[in-house]
């Protein structure tokens, strides 16, 4: 059973089956066991993150496509959603029309990018989708009326959506249900299907062509595979989903910006996040981004503590002052890079697959003779 809803698609490694495990436990218990603002939006960004992660390392990873238009789409639907919900008002008619019209331009707009690949490659194909990017990202900023420029649009959700809404007059194991846990269950549940949804393209035939384009893609049309075809389908797909994920951040922060969804930050975020948990592994996009976000949200807290005590070391203090959170963020990048070159999911791997290479070996060296054995 489990096998099937993988996808065949299983861990092979217990410790990362372990992290895995924990991380779906925690996520789904979040509201009630890390109470505060702070922990639940966290948590609700790596929902929302471990889906664009996920669908941008499906253009990356497994297809061998570098673009730089992916937050471009993951914009598009929180636009989508924002502009439906601010012109015609809250309610889950605006906000399933919202995304349906995202979509609808994410398939367009991907479509027509995926199709420079019939004349352009590698950096200048990824030159391109900056450019798209750039060119989108001063679109959103000028088309006020609409997009709200440079404030953005702040907009509401539907009343099942709404903080105010508190369908029980008494908690729940401690925790007052209201619309924002509803709200957060509601990302959970979508992040949980989307992810199924991937590792079924990634392990499908389909997919497996695409890692075949990735390794070699003249050897892959040479034997019948139509490189394009695949190339501008793998857009496509993950396109929808970036957008499907902006969609999801819009439910959750009822606000967006240009600089909240179409920043090159944003980009540069999801790249370094592939990297961290394994380029080429949809598990990796899970763990990669909870690694990221936590550190992206913890760090200057936990510099701070350092801080003050180190409060007798001067220089131990201003290195370890909250303000310098990003070179410690850097610094943890370069040495996850350099212990974890495949990933935190490619090194687990590799190491379970070096483990039973060993054993198999050790197995080979004794042969059976008779009612003892011998040294081969």
């Amino acid at each position: 059973m489990l096998n099937r809803l993988l996808s065949g698609d299983l861990p092979r490694s217990r410790v990362l089956a372990v992290m895995l495990l924990a991380i779906l436990i925690g996520l789904a218990v979040a509201p009630f066991v890390f109470p505060g603002v702070k922990a639940l939006n966290v948590a609700a960004k790596v929902l929302i993150f471990v889906v664009l992660v996920a669908s941008f390392d499906l253009l990356l990873g497994y297809t061998g496509i570098v673009s730089f238009a992916h937050t471009m789409f993951f914009g598009i639907g929180t636009y989508g959603v924002a502009i439906a919900s601010s012109k015609l008002g809250a309610g889950w008619a605006s906000l399933a029309l919202g995304l349906g019209a995202a979509l609808l331009v994410s398939l367009l707009l991907s479509l027509a990018i995926g199709l420079f690949s019939l004349r352009v490659r590698a950096i200048f194909f990824a030159m391109i989708t900056l450019a798209v990017a750039a060119a989108f990202q001063t679109l959103a900023s000028q088309l006020s009326d609409w997009t709200g420029g440079e404030d953005g649009l702040t907009f509401k959700m539907p009343e099942w959506l709404s903080p105010s809404f508190e369908p029980f007059e008494n908690e729940v194991l401690g925790l007052v249900i209201d619309g924002k846990v509803i709200s957060y269950y509601l990302l959970f549940v979508v992040a949980v299907l989307l992810v199924l949804m991937l590792l079924r393209i990634v392990n499908s035939p389909f997919g497996r062509v695409l890692q075949a384009i990735r390794e070699n893609e003249f050897r892959a049309e040479a034997i019948g595979y139509r490189v394009v075809v695949y190339r501008t389908t793998s857009s496509v797909l993950s396109a929808l989903f970036a957008c499907v994920a902006g969609a999801m951040l819009a439910v959750w922060l009822r606000y967006n910006g240009p600089d909240t969804t179409l920043s090159f930050e944003i980009m540069m975020d999801c790249l370094l996040i592939v990297v961290i948990g394994g380029m080429g592994t949809i598990y990796g996009a899970v763990i990669g981004s909870l690694i990221f976000l936590i550190a992206q949200s913890y760090l200057q807290d936990l510099l701070r503590v350092g801080s003050e005590a180190a409060a007798s070391l001067p220089w131990l203090a201003a290195l370890l002052s909250p303000d310098r959170w990003l070179l410690w963020l850097g610094v943890l990048f370069v040495l996850s890079v350099y212990y974890f070159p495949t990933g935190v999911v490619g090194r687990l791997r590799f190491s379970r697959a070096g483990a039973e290479a060993a054993k198999a070996h050790s197995c080979i060296r004794e042969i059976p003779q008779g009612d003892g054995h011998v040294e081969a």
